[in-house]
C-alpha cells in the first residue's frame, strides 16, 4: 500500500507518543523523533531545543502533519528549573511551529489543562487561560507560538495515563503501590479529566481526518478527583481500596508547584463533531486488558 501522508511525531520516548505512533501507523507513514537514544528503531534524533536540528530534520522528513507531543511535563521540576522548562515547552514549540510553517505542514500541539487556574472546572475552549504554575505558563506560551500558524490544532488534555515500559504515571503508580500493599495518599479535592493515552491517540487520529483548525479539549469524559480516580483504579484492577487514603491539597507537602484545584475539561466541542472519549471505567478496563 502506498502511503501518501507522512506524520512526524515528537517525543517518541514518552507514553503518548508511543501510543500515537502505534495508532497512526495503521494508516499513515509515521516518523517518530526523540531528543536522544530513541527506543523505537524507526525514530530519528531531534532535540526540539536545537533550532537548526529541528529545521533540518523536519525539512528532510517533509511531513504533511506534525504532532508535537514532546514536553517537559514534570510540574515541580518545571517550577524549580524554569530555564529548562521554558526552553523545552516554549522555545522548543516555537522551533517546531516555525519549521512547520516553512514547509506548510499541519501542526497538532498537545497542551494541558494546567493553562487554567482551576477556579471553575469543566473548562471549554473559549474560557480564559490563567496558569498558576510555571509548567502551565510555558505550555500556554507554546500555544501562542502555535497560533501563529494558519493550519494548527491545539489539543488540551488532562492526566494522561497508561502502560509504559520505563515511566510511571498516576495510574501505574497506584497499581504498583497497591499490588505491593503500600498505602497511597491521594488528594480528594483536586479534580481533573483523566485520559487514557490509547484513547487520546485515537481522538487525535480522528482529528487528523478533519480539516478543522483551532483549540480542542481532548480528554477523558469524566470529571473526577484524584482520590475518586485512585478508587476506580483499585476497583477495576481488583486491588485493596482501603489502602487509598484521602488527603487535602493543603496537607500534601510533597508538591512544590501550585496545582489548579479543578482543571477538568469539557469535551462537548469534540462530541458535536461525533468524536467521543470513553468513560473512566471503560478506559481502565481497556488498560487492564493490555496486561
Amino acid at each position: 500500500m502506498i502511503r501518501l501522508v507522512r506524520v512526524l511525531v515528537t517525543g517518541a520516548g514518552g507514553l503518548l507518543s508511543s501510543k500515537l505512533t502505534a495508532a497512526f501507523s495503521e494508516e499513515y507513514e509515521v516518523v517518530p523523533t526523540q531528543h536522544s537514544m530513541p527506543m523505537d528503531p524507526r525514530a530519528l534524533v531531534m532535540n526540539i531545543v536545537d533550532r537548526m536540528e529541528v529545521f533540518r530534520v523536519i525539512s528532510e522528513v517533509s511531513p504533511q502533519i506534525v504532532v508535537h507531543a514532546a514536553a517537559a511535563t514534570e510540574v515541580d521540576k518545571c517550577e524549580t528549573n524554569k530555564e529548562w522548562a521554558w526552553n523545552v515547552n516554549a522555545i522548543g514549540t516555537k522551533n517546531v511551529a516555525e519549521a512547520c510553517s516553512k514547509i506548510k505542514a499541519r501542526l497538532i500541539y498537545v497542551s494541558t489543562d494546567y493553562v487554567f487556574d482551576g477556579t471553575k472546572g469543566l473548562y471549554n475552549e473559549n474560557d480564559e487561560t490563567k496558569p498558576i504554575n510555571y509548567y502551565g505558563l510555558t505550555k500556554l506560551q507554546g500555544e501562542e507560538f502555535v497560533k501563529q500558524l494558519q493550519n494548527f490544532v491545539i489539543a488540551r488534555t488532562s492526566v494522561i495515563y497508561g502502560w509504559h515500559p520505563r515511566k510511571l504515571n498516576f495510574a501505574t503508580w497506584v497499581i504498583d503501590s497497591l499490588r505491593n500493599r503500600k498505602m497511597v495518599s491521594v488528594v480528594r479535592d483536586h479534580y481533573n479529566s483523566p485520559t487514557l493515552a490509547d484513547d487520546l491517540a485515537k481522538i487525535l487520529e480522528k482529528i487528523l481526518r478533519t480539516d478543522e483548525c483551532g483549540i480542542y479539549h481532548a480528554a477523558g469524559s469524566e470529571r473526577v478527583s484524584r482520590y475518586e480516580f485512585a478508587l476506580k483504579i483499585a476497583e477495576v484492577f481488583e486491588l485493596d481500596r482501603s489502602l487509598v487514603k484521602p488527603v487535602r491539597m493543603e496537607d500534601l507537602k510533597t508538591w512544590i508547584a501550585r496545582r489548579p484545584r479543578d482543571s477538568s475539561l469539557s469535551v462537548d466541542k469534540l462530541k458535536k463533531q461525533h468524536i467521543t472519549s470513553s468513560d473512566l471505567a471503560k478506559s481502565l478496563q481497556r488498560m487492564k486488558s493490555q496486561i
